[in-house]
């Protein structure tokens, strides 16, 4: 599974995080979300954490998950 890049962050002054992904927000978080992200941030792998923190980290096992018995209708 490649891992996820292109993810940015930007931290407002007003405590708002902004999370980018390539050039284009995805998405914003606030209050207490925004502090228990920064906080997940600053002991995992960055790219990571943005990707699971905006929904875009389920990439490349769909295919797989689309054949197995149990989805096929």
């Amino acid at each position: 599974m490649p891992r996820p890049h292109g993810f940015t962050c930007i931290e407002h002054a007003d405590g708002t995080v902004t999370i980018g992904h390539h050039g284009h927000p995805a998405t914003t978080l606030r209050g207490p979300r925004a502090t228990r992200f920064l906080a997940e941030v600053a002991v995992g792998d960055p790219q990571l954490v943005m990707a699971r923190w905006t929904g875009n980290y389920r990439r490349g096992n769909e295919r797989t998950a689309r054949e197995h018995p149990r989805n096929r209708r």
